[in-house]
């Protein structure tokens, strides 16, 4: 009777910590299950097949781990006594096919994957993408437009379905540029020019931040993705480049000194090349 008990109750705290995980997962918002992008959704579906495939193995090893120990626990004198079994071949069939055959299949899925989701692969659409280079500052970002003559910190706002280029780089310690709904994180390192391809779905504010620790101020540098109507960007551009506020070198300066939770600011951009200029001061003169 104490043993259907005990079985029982294992059983059902099992059961009931499964439902919990599966109620938090379906009443919270977890950012990468609940993309608003393509490259997110298609993210998104491969953690959840690499999941899967992976619990096919992990669930019957935590499963026997349980049966193993109850079974041959001391006080068991029904337990089978076999000091001098050594060998099965169904179990070898078992323990190393299966795993092989995921493995095989996680390996053509990532293979296929890293490709299509490649983030330097632009992203086909009818609508001419937006190029918006971002630099990594300590501990904020700065996004400027280049073809709009405007820059943001901690901000900025894209059109909904509308490719969007990014050239990404620091004039910081190393950072990591993410946007969970979206995509993946790509590195924003000094002197290099890192892309990132992405697009969004649907209208929303999607929130971003470094996925890289970089120093004291790292968990204030956050910032907000805007995903809007065509005439809401337009109307965006439009007020944003009514800033008094230009953003030249002198301006520039001031804004890369460090600053911890940095506020929403905006610029008419006054140094049209200052994202080349950020690239080449880490650079070593061309002889």
């Amino acid at each position: 009777m104490k043993k259907k008990i005990t079985i029982t109750l294992s059983t059902l705290a099992v059961l009931g910590a499964i439902a919990l995980s599966v109620l938090y997962i379906s009443t919270h918002n977890i950012p990468v299950l609940n993309p608003k992008g393509i490259i997110g959704e298609k993210e998104r579906d491969l953690i959840v097949l690499a999941s899967i495939l992976m619990l096919i193995v992990l669930i019957p090893v935590y499963v026997l781990a349980f049966v193993i120990a109850w079974k041959y626990k001391a006080d068991n004198k029904k337990a089978k006594y076999t000091p001098d079994w050594e060998h099965s071949t169904i179990g070898e069939i078992i323990w190393w096919g299966v795993p092989f055959l995921i493995i095989s299949v996680l390996a053509v899925f990532t293979w296929t994957s890293s490709h299509d989701l490649d983030p330097s692969k632009p992203l086909i659409s009818q609508k001419e993408p937006i190029t918006i280079q971002v630099v990594a500052l300590e501990w904020k970002w700065l996004f400027i437009y280049p073809d709009y003559g405007i820059a943001s910190v901690n901000f900025f706002q894209f059109p909904e379905n509308t490719p969007l280029n990014f050239e990404i780089t620091a004039d910081a310690p190393m950072n990591s540029f993410w946007i969970p709904q979206l995509g993946g994180q790509i590195y924003a390192m000094p002197a290099m020019r890192s892309k990132l391809h992405l697009m969004a779905n649907e209208i929303g504010d999607y929130r971003g931040s470094s996925s890289n620790l970089s120093g004291k101020g790292f968990a204030g540098m956050i910032f907000r993705a805007r995903a809007s109507s065509e005439e809401d960007f337009e109307h965006w551009v439009q007020s944003v480049k009514q800033s008094q506020t230009g953003l030249e070198m002198n301006e520039y300066n001031r804004l890369i000194e460090p600053s911890e939770y940095n506020p929403v600011s905006y610029y008419s951009l006054k140094e049209p090349d200052l994202f080349e200029l950020i690239l080449q001061k880490y650079r070593a003169p061309s002889n």
